[in-house]
């Protein structure tokens, strides 16, 4: 099974990165992690609906292409003042579109993400859960909050990521079986 990690975080050393590719690392056998280049989420321009024709921009088809033909998606999130951040945003408008047919719609999805206060990430991976959903995807799993990332990621965290793909697997293979 194919599942494509994505960073809500375009910064280079992101912790939210970071935390995908441990989930890589992580992923139970016959898993595999492929992380989403942040820099593609970066090229996309901001949505607007007059550019959103018969002949999307390159970058905007080759998100839907990517994100449609994932077995299962990871986000990872930052927050930046209390939510999620604009890119990925922006990147989630995009991929719920065509409106007849969106790279989201029925996608299995999970969320995870880190940060560098207290809380993990929280309140951004409620608010990510809330998006993808509206967008057409069905969100699985708990939250898995990092908090203090720049400190370094706690021993228990393999197990967790383990735990989050494993019923990511479970879900998309689930839903596969009801299709």
């Amino acid at each position: 099974m194919k599942v494509l990690a994505v960073s809500g975080s375009l910064r280079a050393g992101s912790h939210n990165t970071r935390l995908l590719e441990e989930a890589a690392a992580a992923a139970p056998d016959g898993v595999e992690v492929e992380l989403f280049d942040p820099a593609r989420m970066a090229a996309l321009p901001l949505y607007d609906q007059d550019l959103d024709d018969e002949v999307a921009p390159a970058s905007v088809r080759e998100l839907r292409e990517a994100w449609a033909g994932a077995d299962a998606i990871l986000f990872a999130t930052p927050e930046y003042n209390g939510s999620i951040p604009g890119g990925l945003k922006n990147a989630i408008d995009w991929a719920s579109r065509p409106k007849l047919d969106p790279a989201l719609r029925n996608q299995t999805v999970a969320v995870i993400g880190a940060s560098t206060g207290q809380f993990g990430a929280m309140w951004a991976q409620q608010d990510l859960k809330k998006v993808l959903g509206i967008a057409g995807a069905r969100a699985v799993g708990d939250p898995v909050p990092v908090a203090r990332a720049h400190e370094g990621f706690p021993e228990q965290l393999h197990e967790q990521l383990r735990g989050v793909l494993q019923r990511l697997v479970e879900a998309t293979e689930l839903e596969a079986v009801a299709a």
